[in-house]
C-alpha cells in the first residue's frame, strides 16, 4: 500500500482542531512544567538540600507511578476520562499555586519540595492511562500515528524551551513566579481538555468491575512469557537510567560548580539529544537493525555516557555528553516502547501500559534511591563507574548465558488477530442462557490421543493453559481417565458467563490455532467431547437452617399453608409458626416448603407471601 506524504506527515493530526488545541496547551504547559522542575532544583539547593534529598527528587517523581498507575489503568475504562483529566488539571494547578505562595511567604523547605513532587507525579499517574486512551478517541485512525509522533515530540519540545525559561527567569524574577505560572498553564490545559465533545463508545459485552480489570492484568502478566520479558527489560532499564535524573544535577553543582539556575541547559541538551535521535537516528536504525541490535547498540552509548559524565570537567564538552545520554535514552527507550505495544492485545492494552509504567516507575524509584545512597557514602565518581560496570556486565551475561536471554526480537512476528473460539462454543437455548453475572462456569472436553505422540500432545496441553489462563480463566486442570489410558479431561473453569463470554472474545488467531491442532489429535471416530456448566453451589450454600422464633408480619391462610416472614431476617428465610420452611428455588419469585409439602410463591421485594404453589 502506497502513502502520500501528507498521510504520513508528523503534523497531519494538528489539523484536527480539538487535539491541535490540546496539543498547543500541552507544549505551554509542559514548558512551564519543565521550567518547574529545574526551579525546584535551583530552590533544593538554595535551601541547603544534601546530595541524598537532591537525589531523592527522582524517587517521588517516579513512586506514584510504581504504586499507582495501574489502578489508574483500571479506572479510566471504568470511569469517564474526560472528568480524569479535569480533575488532574486542577490538582495540578492547585499544587503549583501553593508552591509559590509557600516560597512567597519564606515557608517552604526541601521536605515540602519532595511532598510537592510526589503529589504531581501522583496526579501523572492518574493521569496518563486516561490520557493515551483518550487520543483515539479525539482523532480518526489516519491521524492516530501523526497523534502518538507529536505526544512524544511535545514532551521533547517542552523540554528544550521550559529548561531554557527556567535557566533565564531565574536569576531574574525568581522561582516563585515559575511555580505561579505553572500553575495558570494546568488551567489552560483544562479549557482545552474542556472543549472535547467525547462520544462514548458502546462495548456489546458488560465492562469488567475494578477488581476484575486488576485481576485481569495480573493473569495476563502472570500467564504470558513475553510480558515478563519486556517487563524484566523496562525494569532493568529504567533502573540504571535512573542515574542521570538522580546524579546529573548532582555533578553540574558539585563536579562542575555550576550555578543552580545553569542546570537547565544541562536538561536542554539532554532533550536536544533525544529531538536529534527521533528525527535522524531511529528511522536510520529501524531500517538496517532488529529492535535488540537497536536496543543493545543505544545501551553501549549509555554506557560511555556514564564513564564520560564523571571524566568531562568542562561545561561546554560536558554540553556535548548530556545531549549523547538523550540520544541513548531515547532510541533505547522508544525501542522498548513500540516492541511493548507489539505484544499487547487490543483489549488489554490499557491495563498492559499501566503495568509497564508501574513497573519502570518502580525500577527508576529504586534506582534513584540506590545511586543517590551510593553517591552520598563513596562518592559520585565511583557510583558512575560502579553503575556502567554493572550495566556492561548484565549486557554480557544475557547474551552469553541462554537462560538469561531476554530478546525484544519475539515481538517483530506478533499478531493478534481475532478468531472466535469454536471447540468450547455451545449452542444454548436462549431460555438456558446465564446472566452475565452467574458462575463459576465450568468448560470441560475430553480428547484420546495416540500414545506415541503423549509428549507432543502434553506439549499442546502446556501452551493451551496459557492460553485460557491469560484470557481469563482463574483455573486450569487437566485430568488422564484411569480405567482408559490417554484419555485426558481438560477443565478450564472461569469466574461467570461474562468472562466466558470475553474468553472468547479475546482468542486471538494463533490461539486458536493451538487449539485446533489440540483438536485435530484426538484420535476417536468423533470430535472431541464438550460440556458447558454452570455452578449450583450457590443453591446449596443459601440453604441455611436456624432454629429461631418467628414474628408475624404478612400471612396468608389459603389452604392448609399458614406462613409468614421473620422480621430482619436474611433473604431466603421464611418461616411457618413453629415450623421451619426450606428454600427450594433461590431469586425472585422464590419457592419455600413447608413441612406439609406445601408451598407459596414469596415476594421478596414486599416481604410477604402472595399465593400458596402447587404441591411439589
Amino acid at each position: 500500500m502506497k502513502y502520500t506524504a501528507g498521510k504520513t506527515s508528523t503534523w497531519l493530526a494538528l489539523r484536527n482542531p480539538v487535539y491541535s488545541k490540546l496539543w498547543f496547551a500541552m507544549v505551554i504547559s509542559g514548558s512551564w512544567m519543565a521550567a518547574q522542575n529545574t526551579a525546584i532544583y535551583w530552590a533544593l539547593n538554595a535551601l541547603g538540600a544534601t546530595t541524598v534529598l537532591i537525589s531523592l527528587m527522582a524517587t517521588v517523581s517516579a513512586l506514584p507511578g510504581a504504586l499507582f498507575t495501574l489502578p489508574a489503568g483500571a479506572i479510566a475504562d471504568m470511569v469517564n476520562r474526560k472528568k480524569i483529566l479535569l480533575a488532574v488539571q486542577l490538582w495540578h494547578a492547585s499544587i503549583a499555586i501553593c508552591l509559590a505562595i509557600l516560597w512567597t511567604a519564606h515557608l517552604l523547605n526541601p521536605y515540602l519540595i519532595l511532598t510537592g513532587a510526589f503529589l504531581f507525579s501522583l496526579g501523572f499517574a492518574f493521569s496518563a492511562p486516561a490520557s493515551s486512551a483518550a487520543i483515539p478517541e479525539m482523532v480518526s485512525a489516519e491521524e492516530l500515528a501523526s497523534a502518538y509522533t507529536l505526544s512524544g515530540l511535545q514532551m521533547d519540545v517542552s523540554g528544550i524551551i521550559g529548561s531554557l525559561l527556567g535557566g533565564l527567569l531565574i536569576p531574574l524574577i525568581g522561582v516563585s513566579f515559575i511555580f505561579g505560572v505553572n500553575g495558570a498553564g494546568f488551567l489552560l490545559m483544562f479549557l482545552a481538555v474542556l472543549q472535547w465533545k467525547r462520544v462514548r463508545a458502546q462495548s456489546n459485552l458488560p465492562l469488567e468491575t475494578f477488581f476484575e480489570s486488576l485481576t485481569t492484568a495480573i493473569r495476563y502478566v502472570r500467564y504470558t512469557a513475553g510480558i515478563k520479558i519486556l517487563l524484566a527489560r523496562h525494569a532493568l532499564f529504567s533502573f540504571f537510567i535512573s542515574i542521570i535524573p538522580a546524579l546529573m544535577p548532582v555533578v553540574g553543582l558539585r563536579e562542575l560548580h555550576l550555578e543552580a539556575s545553569n542546570l537547565g541547559y544541562l536538561f536542554t541538551a539532554m532533550a536536544v539529544g533525544s529531538v536529534l535521535s527521533g528525527a535522524f537516528a531511529i528511522p536510520w536504525a529501524r531500517a538496517k537493525y532488529s529492535p535488540e541490535q537497536i536496543t543493545t547498540g543505544a545501551n553501549l552509548v549509555l554506557v560511555l555516557d556514564f564513564i564520560l559524565m564523571v571524566l568531562v570537567h568542562q561545561p561546554y564538552v560536558f554540553l556535548a555528553v548530556a545531549a549523547l545520554g538523550g540520544v541513548g535514552w531515547t532510541v533505547s527507550a522508544s525501542e522498548l516502547w513500540v516492541a511493548s505495544q507489539r505484544a499487547m492485545p487490543d483489549w488489554a492494552r490499557g491495563r498492559m501500559n499501566a503495568t509497564v509504567t508501574m513497573v519502570a516507575q518502580g525500577a527508576t524509584a529504586l534506582g534513584g534511591a540506590l545511586w543517590g545512597l551510593a553517591a552520598h557514602g563513596f562518592g559520585v565518581v565511583p557510583t558512575f563507574l560502579g553503575a556502567a560496570g554493572f550495566a556492561l556486565l548484565l549486557m554480557v551475561l544475557v547474551h552469553v548465558v541462554p537462560a538469561l536471554r531476554i530478546s525484544i526480537d519475539f515481538t517483530a512476528s506478533f499478531t493478534f488477530e481475532p478468531a472466535p473460539l469454536v471447540l468450547l462454543s455451545q449452542n444454548l437455548a436462549p431460555s438456558r442462557l446465564p446472566a452475565p453475572r452467574d458462575g463459576p462456569v465450568s468448560i470441560t472436553a475430553e480428547f484420546q490421543f495416540d500414545p506415541a505422540r503423549r509428549d507432543e500432545c502434553v506439549d499442546l496441553m502446556r501452551e493451551a493453559r496459557l492460553i485460557f489462563l491469560r484470557n481469563g480463566a482463574y483455573r486450569w486442570h487437566l485430568y488422564e481417565d484411569l480405567e482408559q489410558p490417554n484419555t485426558f479431561r481438560m477443565e478450564v473453569v472461569v469466574s461467570s458467563w461474562k468472562q466466558y463470554l470475553l474468553g472468547i472474545e479475546r482468542l486471538t488467531k494463533n490461539e486458536k490455532d493451538v487449539i485446533d491442532k489440540l483438536n485435530g489429535m484426538h484420535i476417536g471416530p468423533n470430535p472431541p467431547d464438550t460440556w458447558i456448566s454452570l455452578s449450583a453451589d450457590s443453591e446449596i450454600l443459601k440453604k441455611r437452617v436456624q432454629a429461631v422464633h418467628a414474628q408475624r408480619l404478612a400471612c396468608d391462610d389459603s389452604g392448609s399453608l399458614t406462613t409468614c416472614i421473620l422480621v430482619g431476617a436474611r433473604q431466603n428465610q421464611l418461616y411457618q409458626p413453629g415450623k421451619l420452611m426450606r428454600v427450594l428455588r433461590s431469586g425472585d419469585g422464590a419457592i419455600f416448603q413447608a413441612v406439609d409439602k406445601s408451598a407459596a410463591v414469596i415476594d421478596r421485594d414486599e416481604q410477604r407471601a402472595v399465593a400458596p404453589a402447587a404441591n411439589t
